[in-house]
């Protein structure tokens, strides 16, 4: 019960047994989350950092959930007003928290590898909460175990990614981590937003959100990352949600009991419509839930793997 590597820092580094092994500890840790006493003393002792170098809700609250969860002792670095406002490099400030006596960091950055360079040079455990364009290994866990969850297997499920797929790393570890486990994952989004070569990831480019979701099992819905784009790349949020984003008509070529889902935070009204967003189908609050527990099994696994 260990995974083969100190660090998390993408999906292509799990084998399938280790994407198993994580998903098969998230259910024990699942009712550690929604029980009445949320505490256990599997890490006690441990210390884990969380280095956001970009803004989280979801995520860094998430991580630092579940080390508390597990008796371990969380730190929240607040980066704008560390000595990385000061030039502080990378490397540097992780060594800094290393010698600190710690045993895990949980990063995110705008630069895409930022986790991979750290980890080269610390000691502690390094995971990647999302590196730039790249990826985010965690999310698609979570997804992943979501679907697993709501279907019994990811085997043979049909996955429907719509939206912003050139900027978005959840995009790029759902493709890794679902075409690996067996599902076939079709994407669709507004051609500026395609991301060129994502078909060689093993997902099927469409040429409308009908035919993305046609027969789906899961259609997940993706954020306009505004944030990373350096000019417009559609016209209005008005436009986007017209041609481009989700509504129960053109939804409705998927499978019957199918599910929505949503990585968060939602610009309700243009990814998604709140009938959808807060309708029976979706999942997107218990993907937060799990998040909580894939996590929890991350640092359980990884953390404690000498002990367990």
């Amino acid at each position: 019960m260990k995974l083969r590597s100190k660090d998390l820092l993408g999906i292509g580094d799990l084998t399938t047994e280790e994407i198993s092994l994580i998903l098969d500890t998230a259910v024990d840790m699942k009712k550690i989350v929604t029980s009445g006493m949320k505490k256990s003393n599997y890490l006690q002792g441990r210390t884990v950092m969380t280095l956001f170098y970009e803004n989280s809700t979801r995520t860094r609250v998430s991580f630092e959930l579940a080390s508390k969860y597990l008796g371990a002792q969380a730190v929240n670095v607040a980066v704008a007003s560390s000595s990385v406002a000061k030039g502080e490099t990378l490397v540097d400030t992780g060594r800094t928290l290393d010698v600190m006596g710690t045993d895990m960091i949980v990063i995110r950055h705008s630069s895409s590898g930022a986790p991979h360079h750290l980890a080269k040079n610390v000691k502690a455990s390094v995971i990647n909460a999302g590196d730039g364009m790249h990826e985010h290994p965690t999310q698609a866990l979570l997804d992943l175990f979501t679907m697993r969850e709501a279907f019994g297997t990811a085997k043979g499920l049909e996955v429907a990614i719509i939206g912003d797929i050139l900027h978005s790393r959840v995009a790029r570890s759902n493709i890794l981590c679902l075409t690996k486990m067996g599902a076939a994952v079709r994407v669709y989004g507004p051609t500026t937003l395609m991301a060129p070569g994502i078909s060689l990831m093993g997902a099927t480019v469409c040429g409308s959100v009908e035919e993305a979701v046609a027969g789906a099992d899961v259609i997940m819905a993706l954020r306009v990352q505004m944030e990373r784009q350096k000019k417009a790349l559609f016209p209005s949020a008005a436009e986007y949600a017209r041609f481009f984003g989700l509504n129960p008509g053109n939804a409705s070529g998927a499978k019957p009991g199918a599910i929505w889902m949503h990585p968060g935070p939602m610009n309700r009204g243009v990814e998604i419509p709140t009938v959808m967003a807060d309708g029976p189908q979706s999942v997107i609050d218990t993907q937060v839930t799990n998040g909580v527990a894939v996590r929890m099994a991350i640092l359980y696994l990884l953390t404690g793997r000498e002990e367990h």
